[in-house]
Formats: C-alpha cells, structure tokens, sequence
C-alpha cells in the first residue's frame, strides 16, 4: 500500500488573537519556538513515519500561498483549496477522493496541523502502528492522549475492548466535559484526550462517508471527474460549497460501528491558549497581548461585529 499524509490547515486560530491573525494563523507560525512553523513540524515528525509518503494540505484558497512557501516540497496539485469552510467533514472527503482517483491502494493518515508533539520518534512509532492496523481491515483508527489532567477544553474517546497490540474498540466519543465530569473521566480510566488524527485505508473511509454522509459523498462524485485536470478549480468552487457543513466527528465517528483507538504516551499539545504556549516555550506572553484576547473574547461573547486586523 502506499501512505498518503492528509494535513488540514485551514483553521484561523483566533482563540490566539492577536498572535494568530486570519490572514497568517496560527498553523503558519513557529508558536513552538523551535525553528520551524507548526505546519513544518507537523510535515517533518510524519516524514518520520514513512519517509516516501505522499503528502496533501487542505487549506483554504487565501492560505495556499503560505502553504506553498512553507513547505515546498508538496506538489502543488497535492495543495487542495476549499473556496469556503464546510468544516472536517467535506475537508476530509475532498482529499481522501482525490487520492482514491489515482492510489487505490492507499492507507491514509489526516491529521491538523497545528499540534505540537516533541518527541517524533514516539509519535512515528504510534502512527505506524495504527497504519498496520488499517492496512488490511476495514476499521478507522484514531490517536487518543493520556490525559495528564481533567482538561474540559478537549474532547474524550472511550476505549473499550482492546482489539490487538493495545489497539480498542471505541466505546464512546464524548463532548468537551464539565470540570467534575472531566474529573470523573480520570478517576475511571479508560479515557483517552481526541486528538483529532485519523488513520484508515480509502476504501474504509469512502464507504463509511458513503454510509453516513451521503450528501457529501455525492458532491464529491460530482467534483471528481475534474481531478488532476484545468477545471479542477472552477468545480471545487461551484460545488465545494453545497456540501452538509459538519465535522468528521459527528458525519462518521459517532455512527461507524469501525472505529478503533491507539493510546499514545508521547507529550502532545494543541497550543490553543497563552497558557499552553507559555508552558511549551518557557517564555511568557506580554500582557499587552492577553489582554487584545480579552478585549475580543468579550466582544465576541457580546455578539458585536469583530474585524480582525
């Protein structure tokens, strides 16, 4: 089979405003402090993967300049760019249908692309096993976190029954907790951070969509005679946009009776505060910049007309 890396990029991370603006968010920034971009350090720990995997970004139409720059040894019909945010769900389709028109053998991993993970090595090991696991099964896997606290800001996977090589039988995806409700979770075991990274082969996850999305699988029908062809644009901005706007979470992972878990040890971070960026870098954030958040937040929860500049 041949890997195929599917990194989504297309966020505009405004929970970091003003560090994370909409025209170069947060993906596109070396938040880390280490050199590299968090697009490039998600490129380079999945280099460590399988270093002749194929790689694909979905980002919106007004990043892909950023993304070419940023890592450009993607080819550029590998650079999908959706004309309007449907979120995961369509975004996944998109590039899992693209792929199927030419690798149907191909076992795929998506993954954002704006986490943080230090220890490549560990996360390679993880994600290479998940793909063997998928290689020659129907069953999507997905990466769950220990948990080092009762975070409420991160959704939970049940594990249940283990499967093979610590690999589970997801029990149950459950929303973003209450504090308590976290709390709980830990004191139970068994629960497991959703780090949103998906592994499965393309047909697993063509007839899953097929199965649960419908309408989506149908807009891509409709849009894939056009790959890897001139009108390929002028189809995805036509027809990209009908698509059901709704995550993956809830379009497959919460009705597929396939759905498998891999426990990963390894430190893991979404950089989705101040706070988490702070911890990461040992550095502090000016005030001056925590309290612009504040300032947006506030409006933001006081449904005023917010211009990110």
């Amino acid at each position: 089979m041949t890997t195929h890396i599917v990194i989504m990029a297309g966020g505009q991370g405004t929970r970091l405003f003003p560090l994370s603006t909409p025209e170069k968010p947060k993906q596109f920034l070396d938040l880390a402090d280490r050199g590299r971009t968090l697009i490039q350090l998600t490129y380079d720990r999945f280099l460590e993967v399988d270093p002749e995997a194929r790689f694909w970004v979905v980002t919106s139409e007004n990043y892909v300049p950023l993304v070419r720059q940023q890592l450009p040894d993607i080819p550029p019909e590998q650079i999908l760019a959706e004309p309007q945010p449907r979120n995961t769900a369509p975004c996944i389709a998109l590039a899992c249908w693209k792929i199927r028109a030419r690798y149907n053998d191909a076992n795929i991993v998506v993954s954002p692309s704006d986490a943080y993970v230090p220890d490549h090595g560990a996360f390679a090991a993880t994600i290479a096993q998940a793909l063997a696991f998928t290689a020659d099964r129907d069953a999507i896997v997905t990466v769950g976190i220990q948990p080092s606290e009762p975070n409420t800001g991160y959704g939970y996977i049940q594990e249940g029954p283990v499967s093979e090589g610590g690999i589970h039988k997801v029990k149950a995806f459950k929303e973003k907790p209450a504090k308590d409700v976290a709390q709980a979770y830990l004191a139970e075991g068994g629960y497991l951070w959703n780090a949103g990274i998906f592994v499965w082969n393309v047909r697993t996850i063509e007839k899953e969509l097929r199965a649960h999305s419908p309408q989506i699988a149908s807009v891509m029908d409709a849009i894939a005679p056009s790959f890897y062809t001139e009108g390929e644009g002028s189809s995805l901005k036509k027809l990209f946009p009908t698509c059901e706007k709704i995550s993956i979470d809830y379009a497959v992972m919460e009705k597929s009776d396939e759905v498998y878990t891999i426990g990963a040890s390894w430190d893991w971070s979404d950089l989705g505060s101040f706070a988490a960026i702070e911890a990461v870098t040992g550095k502090t954030i000016p005030q001056e910049i925590k309290d612009a958040q504040e300032a947006y937040q506030a409006a933001k929860k006081a449904g005023k007309q917010i211009i990110l500049k």
